[in-house]
């Protein structure tokens, strides 16, 4: 499918274009049009995939949606929470270019560093928030983040989540943000527990899956050597 054929705002459409994409991916074809909709989504899905666009367009087109119809309030509208450092700047930069044209303000928080700078931006103003779970909690707790605006929230890269032990950090987000929202859940792999997690967040949602669960994205190249125990470290410093 491409691009010009989904329902996007001419807007979208030109930030697209200025990316260069021309054909959805498969995520992205079967994603953008239920979550355009107001439905809730899960999606099976690996990075590589085209994963990101595929709900931060249509979050983009929605909160645009909203402004116009007067469904606005001050505050965080969009929360997107991701595992790790790289990918919340990867998101936000992306909201950023997809956004373009938009007039909309996104801004990514994380831990590892000082809070000060993440702080003042979200004082600005902020309408959609990018963030690691620990930071969020942290913010959230002096009272530097509301989130009772809130109307799409999306937990990306769930299984990754729970592997590194936020699970109980994604439970504390849940219990802060308002019931009725649009909910839109992507993981790679889907084991008992996501499916449990996934169960307890989304309402009647529509599932896409467009790989092998636990496959690898075809961007990935991969390649396996046989080596004993102790000249494992010898052959990772050899093909360093």
């Amino acid at each position: 499918m491409q691009f010009d054929q989904l329902k996007l705002s001419a807007t979208i459409q030109k930030a697209i274009k200025d990316k260069g994409y021309t054909s959805a991916t498969p995520i992205q074809e079967k994603a953008i049009p239920p979550i355009l909709d107001g439905r809730d989504l899960i999606g099976c899905a690996q990075t590589g995939t085209g994963k990101t666009a595929a709900f931060a367009i249509p979050t983009i087109e929605r909160l645009n949606l909203a402004r116009k119809e007067g469904n606005w309030k001050p505050g965080i509208k969009a929360l997107i929470v991701t595992p790790t450092r790289e990918l919340a700047i990867q998101i936000d930069e992306n909201f950023t270019e997809y956004g373009k044209g938009s007039n909309l303000k996104n801004t990514v928080i994380f831990g590892g560093v000082k809070q000060h700078w993440q702080v003042k931006k979200l004082k600005e103003g902020i309408d959609i928030l990018v963030a690691t779970p620990g930071r969020l909690n942290d913010l959230v707790n002096q009272g530097h983040i509301k989130l009772n605006n809130l109307k799409i929230f999306t937990l990306d890269e769930a299984d990754r989540m729970l592997d590194m032990g936020f699970i109980h950090d994604v439970k504390k987000i849940i219990a802060k943000i308002p019931k009725k929202r649009q909910t839109l859940f992507f993981s790679a792999t889907m084991p008992q527990n996501i499916i449990g997690l996934a169960n307890s967040l989304l309402t009647n949602p529509v599932k896409v899956e467009v790989a092998v669960v636990s496959s690898t994205a075809e961007t990935v190249e991969q390649q396996l050597y046989y080596v004993d125990r102790e000249n494992k470290r010898a052959l990772l410093h050899h093909i360093l």
